[in-house]
């Protein structure tokens, strides 16, 4: 079971790639925009002052319009596909995956589980926050994403 909790998130400054992507396509686009929200902020004296993200503007189905990119340490300006955004400030429902991305799902079916016991209206927009890198950590059962779904 996961622990599943509510908590209070501040409104964040981000550099970013928006697209609408194929699901089957978000590693290819993930890898891409990173590099490039990287590279924009690098280029523009900011830094990351948090783990990688994806911001998903309602639920997937075939595709998804989705944002990926870093929480960054002041504005930007928009360059080369990056664009200045923000993560929302508010209410959150949070929670921690530990395992591979394919099993994503079913974590948020126990966020989906937990917001109808509490009576909450989950938003349209949810993100996740990678807190291992795969790279650096090869076992997917060790990985860890955070879960972030506004809810009223």
């Amino acid at each position: 079971m996961t622990e599943i909790r509510m908590t209070e998130h501040q409104a964040q400054l981000t550099a970013v790639v928006r697209e609408r992507v194929p699901v089957k396509d978000l590693p290819q686009f993930f890898a891409r925009a990173l590099h490039q929200a990287l590279e924009a902020m690098q280029s523009q004296g900011h830094h990351p002052v948090g783990p990688p993200f994806s911001l998903y503007h309602g639920m997937p189905t075939d595709a998804v319009d989705v944002e990926a990119g870093f929480p960054v340490d002041g504005p930007i300006t928009a360059v080369d596909g990056v664009a200045p955004g923000s993560l929302p400030a508010g209410r959150v429902v949070e929670a921690t995956h530990v395992g591979p991305y394919d099993r994503l799902p079913q974590t948020y079916e126990e966020i989906v589980g937990y917001m109808k016991e509490q009576g909450l209206t989950p938003s349209s927009d949810m993100w996740e926050s990678y807190l291992s890198d795969p790279a650096q950590e090869p076992d997917p059962a060790t990985w860890r994403t955070q879960i972030f779904w506004p809810a009223t």
